[in-house]
């Protein structure tokens, strides 16, 4: 039995705002720049595997939009936009590449370019003094990309991890009707 639209639009507005209430728990907790914006972003399987890839770009826009203008930490909404918001939405598409290899290297190549993109917008646009990507007075932007690629491991492990638990367990509870 397909869903109303009424439904999907009401479930994609309750996952964006939630992911919304995430992003602007950055401006209250400030180790949050990182960890919320991820979750954030992880939120949007749920609207992936229910509605396909249109309703989480919508949901994805929206909450982009939102959290442009309310959330107080602009470089978490830099990497909310740049990666951490569309990553799910992206890997759906990654992860039927027949190949292993190629689906790496794909991953790799879209998060480098789009980080390498978030910190050249924070440090130009932004204006994110150098000092945010200092450690111990030395200037060390691709050790910390560095950092963010093994994190990014982590990172898409997480993912995953969350679609199987997601579809194995969390999906039954919250739809008790199979379509």
């Amino acid at each position: 039995m397909p869903m109303k639209k009424s439904f999907r639009v009401a479930f994609c507005g309750l996952i964006s705002a939630l992911a919304l209430v995430l992003m602007l728990l950055t401006s209250i907790i400030p180790v949050g720049t990182y960890a919320f914006p991820c979750l954030a972003g992880i939120l949007l399987v749920a609207v992936v595997i229910e509605f396909g890839e249109k309703w989480a770009l919508g949901a994805y826009a929206a909450v982009s939009l939102l959290s442009l203008f309310l959330a107080g930490d602009k470089e978490a909404v830099v990497y909310f936009i740049a990666f951490l918001g569309y990553y799910p939405i992206v890997k759906s598409y990654i992860e039927r590449l027949r190949s292993t290899a190629l689906r790496y290297v794909i991953k790799y190549a879209v998060f480098t370019v789009c980080i390498i993109g978030a910190f050249l917008v924070c440090k130009f646009i932004l204006a994110i003094p150098d000092e945010e990507f200092t450690f111990f007075g030395f200037y060390i932007p691709w050790a910390l990309l560095a950092a963010a690629e093994l994190t990014f491991i982590v990172y898409d492990k997480a993912v995953t991890a969350v679609v199987y638990r997601y579809v194995t367990s969390i999906r039954n509870k919250i739809f008790k009707t199979k379509y």
